[in-house]
């Protein structure tokens, strides 16, 4: 069996999970998209409500303020050849006290390990958000912020981020140079990884 085929067989195996769907509001549904060729990972908190119920990922307010983060076209953001969408949590965990719950444990411990080994090209990894940073970080900063801005002391290939909720303005706003000084880098070390090279937007 092909690399390509084993992906395929994972995929239908994860989005077919329903481990924890007694806990999970309104049942499972795996949301997730990888290509055996994908060079960019996305490793994100958990579906919102929206997502839950379109199947389709960061296809929110979030997912447009990520895309514009990133410099990419949604042709270029759900080529699932290009950049892989693999969540801490696969399914929609419910609302909390102070917005979404966190995504669920089982996700990662379970499936991240065997996704990843069938996705030999990735040149990048965004991690957004503090449950990634957590999972996939030895050692994080103190703060979200202290994280980001030693963004080159986890390379060449993670890429720690803020996540782009629209609860996190008050965030980016606070710390400007994010914008100002961060996403020049990230959107370069995009194009690099899709391309092999920076051209010209």
């Amino acid at each position: 069996m092909s690399m390509i085929e084993k992906l395929d067989r994972l995929l239908a195996e994860v989005r077919a999970c329903r481990v924890c769907e007694h806990e999970l509001p309104f049942g499972a549904n795996p949301v997730l998209r990888a290509g055996h060729d994908a060079r960019i990972l996305v490793v994100g908190q958990a579906p919102g409500i929206k997502v839950h119920e379109t199947g389709i990922p960061w296809n929110d307010a979030s997912g447009k303020r990520l895309r514009e983060w990133m410099d990419l076209d949604e042709g270029e953001f759900y080529d699932e050849q290009k950049i892989a969408i693999i969540p801490m949590g696969f399914c929609y965990p419910g609302k909390g006290p102070s917005g979404d719950l966190p995504p669920r444990k089982e996700c990662a411990e379970l499936w991240h390990r065997k996704l990843l080994s069938l996705l030999p090209e990735l040149q990048l990894v965004l991690l957004i958000g503090h449950y990634a940073h957590t999972h996939y970080l030895a050692n994080p900063g103190s703060t979200l912020a202290e994280t980001v801005r030693q963004w080159e002391k986890y390379g060449p290939r993670n890429f720690p981020l803020p996540h782009p909720s629209p609860r996190n303005i008050r965030w980016l706003k606070r710390n400007s140079w994010f914008e100002s000084k961060i996403i020049p880098k990230l959107r370069q070390k995009i194009r690099i990884a899709l391309y092999g090279h920076c051209p010209p937007r």
